[in-house]
């Protein structure tokens, strides 16, 4: 039997002296040393509120009470210990009601030493185990809401893990990143979607469960569902227990570079509309969509094949107040000259051989909204001077119709061509062209942008892996570079093709280098320097780029050469590694250290 349980409390309360006094005795020729008794209600009531006792033992029947009422009353108070009754006519009507009230047993009389010893000792044993259970609940509690104040006010993500890799606790941040996941449906990591950041977490969680070391600190880049790229700081530690068994894992990640969700009020972006990006470049050209989405006039989106110039007429076209109207396409460079016309302005039954019916342009469909002309630059001098007509007038005439028809359509046309040089060499018509280039927006090329490489290759893995069921939870970080050396002549519509092409080929559970088109696994370093203009003056950058690579002299710390590379690289982070000759994680560390956001 435990010691401890001779250390109880223990109240005795019965009218008659001899029972008090015989039961008093009994236990503490047993061992229990502070026994106290109360000879009636009252007195029982005092004892319990002036001390806390382990076990009360009363009669059923007390002067002018019962003891039902007195543990009715016990229990009002707040006393949980167990209370065994004694009487001397048990029936169920007795048992159940002293149940109800919380009686951990009663006796019947006569009672005898056995009994008394008896039912005092499972009592008491009974006791000492639920108090040790209420204690252990209660430090639980305690440390649960310890460790909820120290989730809530910190800004990394925590998120703890079992041995069986089950999510024990994470806090709102981690939450946050990773909303899209059901955590009461996925608790155990092994179920959790696949992508970069779920990837992460669960080889890091594998590393240490296997391994039983700390993972250090290590920096990822990723992708959310809602396409907001992410640079992550992520250590993972071991939890053990007072006997050092490995119990789990505890994750801790920081967010190095806030992109942010798609908002206004020129709050940097990683999306907009159907545009995936986040660069400088793009920012500017968000907030210049925004702006002349609102006003109605036409828009000429310049920039080279593969930029997103359609993507940009669907944004113009949804920011505008056409947008719950037609946005109507029209492919200039698809088109015979007789033909274009035929479909910008439509025909009557009977205008041309082959006219069987009546057929309404691409401008009557557009009424009220929008009408894009993609490769504007490739229509003949007789399109161009009906097309400046209308743009003039706001009418038009149908092949085969006498009357002219007004609409209201705004155009937004797009070309990949040099203007200047066809207005120079009389190819367009220069009255044509600078009643289009009302407003112009030009889309960089990719090459200009490398940055956002990593950022699309992500957009475009989810979107492919998810239309050919494909399993593949990440890219390698040999292919993210082998990306980041490329040129991308065919800009980001090249890009999703490489992406497309890699997950077909793709049979692991990793987009590599091996699913890369030959093109970009031998890539040089030199077109990635060459795709990023000088901003600069002469004077703010190194002799050479291989000055970077050498030793530092005495007078130049590595901050200033971090900063001269950054300065050299106009802040390209790719290449800024590449002159300095480290990895893009290390310029990360070294850019945190010296709290540099290459911006």
């Amino acid at each position: 039997m435990d010691n401890n349980i001779y250390s109880s409390k223990i109240l005795i309360v019965d009218d008659e002296d001899s029972i008090r006094q015989t039961f008093s005795i009994f236990l503490k020729a047993e061992g229990y040393k502070l026994v106290k008794t109360a000879s009636n209600y009252d007195e029982a009531i005092d004892a319990v509120r002036e001390t806390e006792y382990d076990l009360i033992i009363s009669d059923i029947v007390l002067t002018g009470y019962s003891g039902t009422d007195l543990l009715k009353e016990i229990r009002d108070l707040g006393v949980i210990c167990p209370v065994v009754m004694i009487t001397g006519f048990p029936n169920l009507k007795t048992a159940a009601t002293s149940i109800r009230y919380g009686a951990y047993d009663y006796i019947s009389k006569p009672v005898n030493k056995e009994n008394l010893l008896h039912f005092t000792r499972h009592a008491l044993e009974h006791w000492h185990v639920t108090k040790k259970t209420r204690l252990l609940q209660q430090e639980n509690e305690k440390y649960r809401r310890y460790l909820d104040t120290i989730f809530h006010s910190v800004s990394d993500a925590i998120i703890t893990v079992d041995s069986q890799m089950n999510v024990v606790q994470l806090n709102e941040k981690a939450k946050q990143w990773l909303y899209y996941v059901d955590f009461e449906k996925f608790q155990n990591l092994l179920h959790w979607p696949v992508d970069t950041l779920c990837h992460a977490f669960i080889d890091d969680v594998r590393k240490i469960l296997q391994g039983g070391q700390e993972v250090r600190k290590h920096i990822i880049e990723c992708t959310t569902p809602d396409h907001v790229t992410k640079m992550l700081s992520i250590n993972a530690s071991p939890l053990r227990d007072e006997n050092n068994e490995l119990q789990g894992v505890v994750i801790v990640a920081r967010d190095m570079e806030t992109s942010k969700t798609p908002e206004r009020g020129g709050q940097s972006r990683s999306s907009f509309h159907r545009f995936v990006d986040s660069s400088p470049a793009m920012q500017r050209v968000y907030g210049l969509i925004e702006n002349i989405g609102k006003v109605d006039t036409s828009v000429l989106v310049t920039g080279e094949s593969g930029t997103g110039k359609e993507l940009a007429a669907e944004a113009l076209h949804a920011e505008s107040s056409r947008r719950n109207r037609p946005l109507i396409k029209m492919d200039c460079a698809s088109f015979s000259e007789n033909l274009l016309e035929s479909e910008l302005f439509g025909h009557r039954k009977g205008a041309f051989t082959g006219a069987d019916r009546d057929r309404a342009g691409r401008l009557l469909q557009a009424d009220g909204g929008t009408l894009f002309l993609d490769e504007i630059g490739e229509i003949s001098p007789r399109t161009q001077l009906f097309l400046l007509r209308f743009l003039q007038e706001k009418t038009f005439t149908p092949l085969g119709l006498d009357e002219p028809i007004h609409v209201d359509v705004r155009i937004i046309a797009a070309s990949n061509v040099d203007f200047q040089k066809m207005v120079q060499a009389g190819k367009f018509r220069e009255d044509l062209y600078y009643r289009l280039k009302v407003i112009e927006i030009h889309l960089p090329p990719l090459r200009e942008r490398a940055d956002s490489v990593p950022l699309l290759a992500n957009h475009f893995l989810v979107t492919f892996r998810k239309q050919l069921g494909k399993n593949i939870a990440s890219i390698s970080d040999q292919a993210l570079e082998c990306m980041l050396r490329y040129s991308w002549p065919g800009n980001v519509r090249e890009l999703k093709h490489v992406i497309e092409r890699a997950c077909v080929l793709c049979q692991d559970g990793i987009l590599q280098v091996k699913h890369l088109p030959m093109e970009l696994q031998t890539a040089s370093t030199r077109e990635i320097e060459l795709a990023v203009p000088l901003t600069l003056a002469p004077s703010d950058f190194p002799t050479s780029p291989l000055d970077l690579a050498r030793p530092l002299p005495p007078y130049q710390s590595e901050e200033e050469k971090l900063r001269k590379a950054l300065r050299y690289a106009n802040n390209n982070r790719a290449k800024a590694a590449k002159l300095l000759g480290v990895s893009r994680s290390t310029l990360y560390r070294w850019m945190e250290r010296y709290q540099l956001t290459g911006e």
